[in-house]
């Protein structure tokens, strides 16, 4: 016969009061798609004020667990991609600058 201990924890214990609700995981402002190549925007709040960062990824599917991946290297056919993703990137960032500019 199982006993229950009265000194084991039934489950979590629950956070402090003053404790401060997790923070939701930070998520991209901008996305660009063409094909498998991939170009995310990250918004960055600094003292000079807003700054963007881009980062390229290229998708590709494993053929060992059939699951979709992503790296950051690039084949010579996928520069043209690049490219382009990074003009598509390149517009929509100096669009948002020029819609914060107070002139």
């Amino acid at each position: 016969m199982v006993r229950k201990n009265a000194t084991q924890p039934q489950g979590p214990e629950p956070l402090p009061a003053d404790t401060p609700p997790p923070e939701e995981p930070r998520r991209p402002v901008q996305e660009f798609r063409l094909g498998r190549i991939k170009a995310v925007v990250w918004e960055n709040e600094t003292q000079l004020g807003t700054r963007y960062s881009v980062a390229f990824r290229r998708l590709y599917k494993d053929d060992a667990t059939d699951q979709w991946r992503q790296s950051t290297s690039f084949n010579r056919d996928d520069l043209p991609l690049v490219a382009k993703v990074a003009d598509l990137a390149h517009t929509w960032i100096f669009g948002q600058i020029q819609s914060d500019a107070p002139f």
